[in-house]
């Protein structure tokens, strides 16, 4: 009677699993740990349902001077995939992840561009810009490198993966047509961005415009006093009105800036805030790479003299943007 009930149950069992969804039966999400908001984004893009993302650096994270918490440590040591952004933007993780390397798949994304396209540092003789994200046409190598990274860790979900990809990229290209399309109706003599730090490098290639930080490439250089009294003198000379501070940098050296330029008796305000080395909040659209583009262009348009749509490129924007 005993072994009849076991056969009973596991007849039971047999059906119950026959009758749940393919879906239960599927993989394992692949386990993936993205330094950077937009690295998680594209992972989360491109791997769809295959794959589970935790991102390291949350809104408002500077990634220059980042350092690996001990849950961080947990997550990438449990990871099916590490993807990091590399061309020194991670500096303080780098020798990190050149260890876990040799332990765990380990990809510098960033790493992939071609160098023709990247801009040179201005700190490092060796090194370059690693603010990529800034121009969409060069974000799209990233994109690519993700994808390969995802193959290369799961090949069964490859076709997959490709048809996301492609489906990003589209958006990317509507992204860079819109930036084209409202950036150009700025005045000439307007297309002066001047920001906390040099963060806008590739966006300023990408659209025409002068592009001018009181840092440098990274937040870890200092914002000397004569690099604001020359800034200041830039202001007041071209007659600019706007500055705009950064989700991710204090806006205590553009505070000093707008001082300063009081003081010679020209009016500058703040054109609006910056998602420069950090996306939005989770959940919300300027947390996605697509969101926090749109809110850049929409926000430097609209503060520089064009007329912008009402919340964006999409209508998507928080109001408020």
């Amino acid at each position: 009677m005993g072994s009849e009930m076991i056969r009973r149950s596991f007849l039971a069992a047999l059906a119950f699993a026959a009758a749940l969804p393919v879906a239960a039966w599927a993989e394992a999400p692949l386990k993936v740990v993205a330094t950077t908001g937009m690295i998680a984004d594209a992972a989360r893009q491109i791997g769809g349902d295959q794959v589970e993302v935790k991102g390291l650096m949350g809104p408002g994270v500077d990634p220059h001077a980042y350092r690996q918490t001990r849950s961080d440590i947990v997550a990438m040591t449990r990871a099916d995939l590490i993807l990091w952004h590399g061309l020194y933007l991670e500096a303080q993780m780098e020798n990190f992840f050149h260890d876990l390397g040799r332990k765990r798949p380990v990809v510098a994304v960033a790493e992939g561009v071609d160098k023709s396209k990247l801009r040179a540092h201005d700190d490092y003789a060796d090194k370059y810009d690693p603010h990529v994200w800034m121009s969409p046409a060069v974000w799209r190598d990233v994109v690519v490198e993700v994808q390969k990274a995802l193959t290369d860790a799961r090949p069964e979900a490859a076709d997959a993966f490709a048809a996301n990809t492609q489906a990003f990229l589209a958006e990317i290209d509507q992204l860079e047509a819109y930036g084209k399309q409202v950036l150009a109706e700025v005045p000439e003599n307007n297309r002066v961005l001047v920001t906390a730090h040099d963060a806008f490098g590739y966006f300023g290639e990408e659209y025409g415009y002068e592009v001018l930080g009181i840092q440098g490439i990274s937040t870890q250089s200092e914002a000397g006093l004569n690099r604001i009294g020359e800034l200041v003198d830039t202001l007041v000379d071209q007659q600019l009105t706007a500055v705009f501070v950064e989700s991710s940098v204090s806006d205590r050296s553009m505070r000093a800036l707008i001082e300063g330029a009081a003081a010679k008796g020209h009016d500058v305000g703040i054109g609006g805030e910056l998602y420069s080395d950090a996306m939005g909040e989770p959940g919300t659209y300027e947390g996605t790479y697509i969101g926090m583009l749109d809110h850049n262009i929409s926000v430097i348009a609209g503060a520089l003299g064009a007329d912008v749509p009402e919340r964006g490129m999409n209508g998507k924007l928080s109001a408020g943007s």
